[in-house]
């Protein structure tokens, strides 16, 4: 009795070119049987697709690939094999390999080809910095400076590219709710002025989740701070949770590492050192990485707390404690790092506030100000972290100069001279120094034209409905929670069904016209002025919350 055996399908075929890898997918009917090799003069990698037809076109010209220039069909050593050729710039060695299908069917069987962008497993750092963010001349410190000038901070963009992440009920993607809320961050955080983030990832694109933790040591990350969405078989759960690190995970990552000697000197801090100095001492190496272990552990738990306070403010919680987890991206040793899942991208209310940008935006400023109230109270040795130019005092510590101070408030030792009319740079312990000139702080008022903008204050009473949270009706209301929670004796976030709330409400008097300028979006725009995003809306007719630079906004009145 004989057999026909039934022929695969090559449906499509895919390109993801990132800042260090290029990865191919090759949508398959079936699962695929496959074998490949390599040429060379010019350089080449052959894959073999046994019991194939193609249902796509080919070739497939690549022209944003420091590797793959070209994907071609060639011909075939037997009948019913399916031969491609992947003509590359230089020599490099692939990763070939299948995929099953994904849960949600979003993907079936598939062949992935990976080529990195350098064998040696260095990173190009040119794309990480967010382009919308100020640009950094020098992001790290030199090799010679005692004190550092920025303390740097990994934001983790979840997922991209081939890997979607979690899917909502209307095919909302997590990894483009991931990448705008990472950006925004990075962005929130750059305006700070000693502090510099660098994202995981820019575009859609893979990162291996190994290289994730990767990247943020290269750029000698002190945090690293992974977005994502969360999702369930149902649509009922929602709320934001911060996941950390579990004690089991460290264990295991320690016995890893105690084994893998070549990656210990790569470690931050001085622990990469002493591991590096007793490389053969299997004692030595388990004690520092059970130390820097615990280390991040405790850390990363610090961070989590202040985000999870952060976001208590804005939105609901899934959890309102860490939650320890197994995860890849929270495994470094040397860089205290934490989850974020800001909603549930499964819950149809949830995904369609996780794409709004105004609700993107308060994510981030939660996020932005948890990192940056973890190093104020946290700050590395020297160093001090200034949100923005305020006119404050510095009191000077020991062992402070000039030029470090000037450094951490992003200003000049020139300036520091001549705000505080110092006829040398010798500085007292205990000393206080103007850290900003009046001008500087003028500098931040909102642009716009001379027509005033004035407030009434009017007392309005709300009775909390169900699905209410101080947010959501801080929000409403334009006001902050804080107030709210000052004006009504509360002592707690709790709200109870049909309680009544005091809150004061500030009206625009006067119109104004605001001239949109590059980094505004609606809802920050809506807090400068305390007026609602929907509101801005329906005065300027806006039909989405797309602003061009130098498009001119009526700024609602009462």
């Amino acid at each position: 009795m004989s057999f026909q055996v039934s022929a695969n399908t090559l449906n499509s075929i895919r390109v993801w070119p990132s800042p260090h890898d290029t990865r191919v997918v090759m949508d398959m009917g079936t699962e695929p049987t496959f074998s490949y090799f390599t040429l060379s003069s010019p350089d080449r990698i052959v894959v073999d697709i046994k019991n194939t037809t193609l249902k796509t076109s080919l070739p497939i010209k690549v022209t944003d690939s420091k590797v793959l220039t070209k994907i071609r069909q060639s011909s075939a050593p037997e009948t019913g094999t399916y031969r491609l050729v992947f003509e590359l710039k230089k020599s490099v060695k692939p990763e070939v390999f299948k995929l099953p299908p994904t849960a949600d069917g979003q993907y079936g069987h598939r062949l992935v080809v990976d080529f990195s962008h350098d064998d040696s497993g260095s990173i190009d750092h040119s794309s990480l910095v967010n382009v919308s963010a100020p640009a950094v001349t020098k992001p790290l410190s030199t090799v010679n400076s005692r004190v550092p000038t920025k303390i740097v901070v990994a934001i983790d963009p979840g997922h991209g590219g081939e890997d979607p992440g979690s899917i909502g009920p209307t095919r909302k993607y997590e990894k483009h709710i991931t990448l705008a809320v990472a950006k925004k961050v990075v962005a929130k955080l750059n305006a700070t002025s000693n502090i510099h983030a660098v994202l995981t990832r820019t575009g859609d694109y893979y990162v291996n989740l190994n290289k994730r933790s990767e990247i943020a040591r290269k750029n000698k990350a002190l945090l690293l701070v992974s977005i994502h969405a969360d999702s369930y078989t149902t649509s009922g759960p929602r709320g934001a949770s911060v996941f950390v690190l579990s004690t089991r995970r460290a264990n295991t990552e320690i016995g890893r590492w105690v084994v893998k000697k070549e990656e210990q000197s790569e470690l931050l801090g001085g622990g990469g050192i002493l591991l590096s100095k007793n490389s053969n001492d299997r004692n030595v190496s388990q004690t520092v990485l059970d130390l820097q272990f615990s280390h991040s552990q405790t850390e990363g738990n610090k961070l989590a707390l202040h985000v999870i306070k952060e976001l208590k403010q804005i939105t609901r919680m899934h959890t309102s404690k860490p939650v320890y987890a197994s995860l890849a991206v929270l495994k470094s040793p040397d860089i205290p790092s934490i989850l974020v899942e800001t909603g549930f991208i499964s819950n149809p209310a949830e995904e369609k506030l996780l794409v709004q940008n105004y609700h993107q935006d308060k994510l981030a400023g939660a996020i932005s100000n948890a990192v940056k109230q973890y190093f104020k109270e946290n700050p590395p040795e020297g160093m001090i972290v200034v949100s923005h130019p305020s006119g404050a005092t510095h009191k000077v510590r020991s062992g402070e100069s000039l030029s470090v101070i000037a450094q951490n408030y992003g200003t000049t030792t020139a300036n520091l001279i001549k705000w505080n009319n110092l006829k040398s740079t010798s500085l007292a312990v205990g000393q206080e120094l103007k850290v900003a000139s009046p001008a500087v702080v003028k500098s931040n008022t909102v642009e716009s034209t001379p027509t005033a903008l004035s407030y009434n204050s009017n007392v309005v009473t709300y009775v909390v409905k169900r699905g209410d949270y101080l947010g959501k009706i801080a929000e409403q209301y334009s006001v902050s929670v804080s107030s709210i929670k000052t004006q009504n004796n509360l002592r707690s976030n709790t709200l109870k069904l049909g309680q009544t709330l005091s809150i004061t409400v500030k009206s625009p008097v006067k119109a104004t016209t605001y001239k949109v300028r590059r980094g505004d979006f609606l809802g920050k725009i809506a807090d400068k002025y305390g007026v609602s995003v929907s509101e801005l809306r329906k005065v300027n007719n806006l039909r989405s919350d797309s602003l061009a630079v130098g498009q001119k906004l009526t700024i609602p009145q009462s």
